[in-house]
């Protein structure tokens, strides 16, 4: 900006120096012109008129350089009056560009950035509002079916204080199931803030991806079976990470739980590590219904589950996902998504310790 103004600076004040030049040499020349008419005239006016050529040339000078002056001196103003009535529309939401005087060109072309940088802002913050309005009603959608079930069974309870044993052990059961599940959706909601506002410290230990990879495949043997699938861990040696144990733990996890909710039944999960660079490449492949475009572009937003997930079982919160690409990128690392002919993967890149 402050060369913009030195240019336009610079510019006037070559103009107002031609100007004045010209203006002299016109003067000088017409009264030259006048004198040789004078000397050849009869007329008193004229011969009159001839004799007093300094004093008119002094007088055009002066009558001239105050109106070039005048000029120049209002142009600045006129200049400093189209950016401020620019100013007033850089916050407009139209899109219709600022437009100023050719010697205001860069500061047009600085002020036109700062009203897209504007438009682009406003509809972040809007996008933004939408996006946490989503999050509330699908939260409140989330919260509120368990609880329902919850305070529904326990209102049966309590309404039928001589229910037979076995009814009430089923309805306590499923109470409690619930509970449970409102319990880990409140618990990953809480994580997903911490995670998301960085207002968690990492504890950086060096980690054997490949002993971390099988002892997590261990503890969720129970989900797998359950839905006859198979897991198949392979692991380059050597791979070691400087990581928080545990929160890696957590993003592994939650990953096998994806893959688990939305493999096949009777099908294998194949968990490959290698190193790249300076890179360890975690891969989860599991065969599933393949996830269109739109969707593998949300795949890592909050709660985003597809309608039918959502009701059931399986679908978990819509949380997992979140979870694991805050937990990634609080490694400075990165997470991606692919689908294809009914096969899922997931690619985890995280720096290898030094």
């Amino acid at each position: 900006m402050i060369s913009s103004n030195q240019n336009t600076e610079k510019k006037l004040r070559i103009r107002l120096f031609v100007t004045l030049s010209l203006w002299a040499v016109v003067g000088f020349v017409a009264t030259g012109l006048l004198g040789t008419v004078a000397d050849e005239a009869d007329n008193v006016v004229i011969v009159w008129l001839g004799s007093r050529l300094d004093l008119l040339y002094i007088m055009f000078l002066i009558t001239g350089f105050f109106g070039i002056f005048y000029f120049y001196w209002k142009k600045p103003w006129n200049y400093l009056n189209e950016v401020i009535d620019a100013t007033e529309t850089v916050y407009e939401k139209s899109a219709e560009s600022i437009t100023l005087s050719a010697p205001l060109h860069e500061v047009e072309s600085r002020m036109n950035q700062i009203k897209m940088s504007v438009l682009t802002s406003e509809r972040s913050v809007a996008q933004a509002e939408d996006k946490k309005n989503e999050l509330v009603m699908y939260l409140a959608h989330d919260i509120r079916t368990p609880l329902t079930t919850v305070i529904g069974y326990l209102s049966l309870l309590d309404e039928a204080p001589d229910m037979p044993s076995e009814q009430r052990k089923k309805y306590i059961g499923i109470a409690r199931n619930k509970s449970e599940r409102l319990d880990v959706l409140i618990n990953e909601l809480f994580d997903l803030t911490r995670y998301n506002s960085k207002a968690v410290s990492l504890h950086r230990t060096e980690v054997d991806l490949s002993c971390l990879l099988s002892q997590i495949t261990d503890e969720f043997y129970p989900v797998f079976s359950a839905n006859r699938n198979t897991v198949n861990v392979s692991a380059e040696d050597g791979l070691t990470l400087s990581a928080d144990t545990e929160m890696l733990a957590r993003m592994f996890g939650n990953l096998l739980k994806n893959a688990a909710s939305y493999s096949d039944a009777g099908t294998e999960i194949i968990i490959s590590a290698k190193k790249e660079n300076d890179f360890a490449v975690v891969t989860f492949q599991n065969t599933g219904e393949t996830i269109s475009p739109e969707n593998l572009q949300t795949v890592f937003d909050k709660f985003s589950r597809l309608d039918q997930a959502r009701t059931s079982e399986t679908g978990g919160t819509g949380l997992g996902l979140s979870v694991a690409k805050e937990i990634v990128e609080l490694h400075d690392g990165m997470i991606t998504a692919q689908s294809k002919d009914r096969t899922i993967t997931f690619l985890v890149r995280l720096p290898l310790a030094h």
